[in-house]
């Protein structure tokens, strides 16, 4: 473990030249400002091209990486390892992901960091890297366990706590700091208005603009309360949209009253919370900017609205550059400049890091772009990383890892506030909760998704251990997101010596067969419990079901949660955050957002 005189030594003229305060949340004084303009001032044209950068790159070691992680990163890259990225362009960011190998267990990932760090800071004018990922908790989390993952947006919307919200992103934000990680792409600000959203759905925080403002700011003072940078996304919100991003370019038809009302809110709080990151989305809004372009390439959006009209000056990243919707109508080399053009400041995950380098640094060298544009950039970059304690404290430690990750104080808040999300919908004839008495013998079916951070799951035999833990006997058999005849006729079977099933549906539409799979089940005269395991509108596809709860995602946490709820261990708090339409008429209600039962009088 580095000490801190090695530190010094390798940051040398950095930190003389910056001698900034050691408490990590608040931000450079004045003072510190000018300090950090003549760093810039000192940097090569080439140095600050890289500082914009946010990059992936293979392996779970910055210098030992896997035979197949070296091939990838020669592929991809042209480098072998993360260090070798950092010396050929001196990229500002990395991005892990757990499927570039990056977050195996928070050790191994602790040690990532201090060697990226120790990589970039051991080169001439060497500056600290701002590690950043995507852990919004719910279904998209990149660090698993034995760290804690919390219940995701949508979970915490039907919770409805902002003091809940708020206290999930501080555990997670002190796990993430703990582990080397000072930015994190949460939380999620989009408003999801959209029952077929198919990328954002229960990321959200739900469908009314205020309640979701809330709970955004609410995260955005948890996780910079830990002292990791929180990233409001996807701006100018991406919540009323049909197609994904990634494999797509979605059009968004609100017209500006629409969006003023609807997906501005969560913005405007985040930037009132002192939210130190926005990240772009790739979408048309026509209301916004008739020309076409997406978000991320529109000065009239991220300039014009973000900065002038929201008043917001911190970072803005791009999502993905590697995305469909920013690739779209543009080449790989020209989506960066127009980029920075429209007012970013940090470009994430390009396709070809050398395409997307050489087209920026070739656009200040024939004038398309300043120089001093960059500066700009780059400028609030360093603040960021200022503020962070970067400068003075880039390392972590493996004592820091054991007093801070995973440990059961956060495991314990993880649990206890999942319970407060889970939401009872339908409770015919008081089925639930489930009695030991009368339903002792269980039968647990349905989809087995793959847990979001590779280390969870899967639900049906989660769900199944903790009713086993609570005097219930459970089994399990996986149906998956669309059972075959065989394996319906299979769980039919099992079921008939049962006292209940419990069935985990995953997006069920009209033509899937999860419905087949419990019509069939309710024909064996069992009673039939489902449990949404993603997204709540799934009970309006089945509404023979007498008992349904919705747990919002399948990570363990919320669906242990369930199990609690099913046994009668605990009360179901949960009220929805979205409206669920009905699925013979969607232009009508089937249950309203704040509906959510409870047991007892």
């Amino acid at each position: 473990m580095p000490t801190r005189r090695t530190v010094l030594a390798a940051t040398a003229g950095v930190t003389s030249a910056l001698a900034l305060g050691t408490d990590a949340q608040a931000g450079p004084h004045p003072h510190d400002d000018k300090r950090l303009r003549a760093l810039v001032a000192r940097m090569s044209l080439e140095e600050k091209v890289g500082q914009l950068f946010v990059m992936r790159v293979y392996g779970h070691s910055a210098t030992a990486p896997d035979q197949a992680d070296i091939d990838a990163n020669l592929q991809e890259l042209g480098v072998r390892t993360a260090a070798e990225l950092l010396e050929r362009y001196r990229v500002g960011g990395i991005i892990y992901f757990s499927w570039a190998h990056n977050t195996r267990d928070p050790h191994q990932i602790a040690a990532l960091s201090n060697g990226i760090q120790r990589a970039s800071l051991g080169l001439p004018r060497g500056l600290p890297v701002l590690v950043s990922t995507d852990q919004e908790h719910g279904i998209v989390a990149r660090v698993g366990k034995p760290a804690t993952l919390l219940p995701g947006a949508m979970a915490l919307g039907a919770g409805g706590s902002r003091a809940d919200a708020r206290e999930a992103a501080r555990v997670g934000g002190a796990e993430l700091r703990a582990i080397g990680v000072r930015q994190d792409y949460a939380p999620v600000a989009d408003v999801n208005v959209n029952p077929a959203n198919p990328v954002i759905g229960v990321r959200s925080f739900g469908a009314a603009p205020d309640a979701v403002a809330g709970l955004v700011a609410a995260q955005v003072k948890g996780y910079q309360g830990a002292g990791v940078a929180a990233t409001a996304k996807h701006f100018p919100g991406h919540g009323d949209t049909a197609v994904d991003s990634h494999y797509g370019f979605p059009v968004i038809e609100h017209t500006r009253e629409q969006w003023t009302a609807l997906d501005a809110p969560p913005f405007r709080a985040a930037i009132r919370a002192g939210i130190d990151s926005i990240m772009t989305a790739h979408i048309m809004v026509p209301a916004l900017d008739p020309s076409g372009a997406p978000a991320t390439l529109s000065r009239p959006i991220l300039t014009g609205i973000l900065r002038e009209q929201l008043g917001y000056d911190g970072v803005v990243v791009t999502d993905s550059l590697g995305m469909q919707g920013v690739r779209e109508k543009y080449g790989d080399d020209q989506v960066p400049v127009l980029a920075l053009k429209a007012g970013v400041d940090q470009l994430l995950n390009p396709p070809s890091i050398d395409v997307a380098w050489n087209a920026v640094l070739a656009a200040v060298r024939s004038s398309e772009l300043t120089e001093a544009r960059l500066d700009e950039s780059i400028l609030r970059i360093l603040r960021l990383k200022a503020k962070l304690g970067l400068f003075e404290r880039p390392y972590v430690s493996d004592a820091g890892v054991d007093r801070v990750v995973g440990i059961r104080r956060h495991l314990e808040t993880a649990d206890r506030i999942a319970e407060r999300t889970t939401t009872l919908l339908v409770n015919e004839g008081s089925l639930l909760p489930l009695s030991r008495r009368t339903h002792r013998n269980v039968l647990v079916v349905g989809a087995d998704p793959a847990s979001p951070s590779g280390t969870t799951g899967p639900p049906t035999t989660v769900l199944a251990a903790e009713l086993a833990s609570l005097g219930f006997t459970a089994t399990s058999l996986s149906t998956g997101t669309a059972p075959t005849q065989a394996l319906i006729d299979q769980a039919v079977a099992a079921a008939r010596d049962k006292d209940a099933v419990v069935v985990g549906t995953y997006n069920v539409t009209a033509g899937s067969t999860q419905r087949t799979l419990v019509a069939r089940l309710l024909a064996t005269g069992v009673p039939v419990v489902a449990v949404a395991i993603r997204n709540p509108y799934d009970v309006a596809q089945l509404p023979e079901v007498k008992g349904y709860l919705a747990a919002y995602s399948w990570t363990d946490v919320e669906v242990r949660a369930a199990a609690r709820v099913l046994a009668g261990r605990v009360a179901p708090r949960g009220k929805l955050p979205v409206p669920v339409q009905r699925a013979d008429e969607p232009t009508k209600v089937l249950y309203p957002i704040g509906h959510g039962l409870t047991y007892g009088p």
